[in-house]
């Protein structure tokens, strides 16, 4: 699936519009946690996970070891599309944790998050079974997303 907006690297990190569904909210309407979780999910897609990545390979093997989510303010279905920027706050051998702030399309420049996430994904070999280290192209791929080195963009 290609998005109409297939994201922007910018200092903040690679900023990507998400669509919201009608499926997404919930019975007071807004975006529903699980959704959310989708929602912040369908955002990696085009950053790590497209042909032209050096990450395109952790497609086939890629796990989520840890997710956090903080909800700050409300997001409802009909605030959509959310506008999502993602980041790495930590880069290991195996693993990266990739921060989130998600904003509503309707907010203004430099808004504060209603909602803050992360996730630490591990690079991992299915055919093996085991984890496996990053390759040194994802790496410096994933390193050029720190949030500590967005000054030197």
């Amino acid at each position: 699936m290609r998005y109409e907006d297939e994201g922007t690297t910018t200092e903040a990190g690679y900023v990507v519009r998400v669509p919201v569904r009608w499926s997404d909210m919930d019975v007071f309407a807004h975006i529903n946690h699980a959704r959310m979780v989708t929602l912040i999910e369908e955002a990696r897609i085009p950053w790590l996970f497209y042909d032209e990545r050096p990450t395109a390979a952790l497609r086939h093997g890629c796990v989520v070891s840890d997710l956090h989510v903080r909800y700050r303010e409300q997001v409802r279905h009909d605030e959509g599309p959310i506008v999502v920027t993602m980041f790495v706050e930590q880069l290991r051998a195996v693993d990266f944790t990739v921060g989130y702030e998600v904003r509503r399309a309707t907010d203004p420049p430099g808004a504060k998050p209603a909602v803050t996430a992360t996730t630490q994904l591990v690079a991992f070999d299915v055919d093996a079974q085991r984890l496996r280290r990053l390759t040194a192209p994802e790496k410096d791929y994933l390193a050029s997303f720190r949030r500590d080195q967005q000054a030197n963009r």
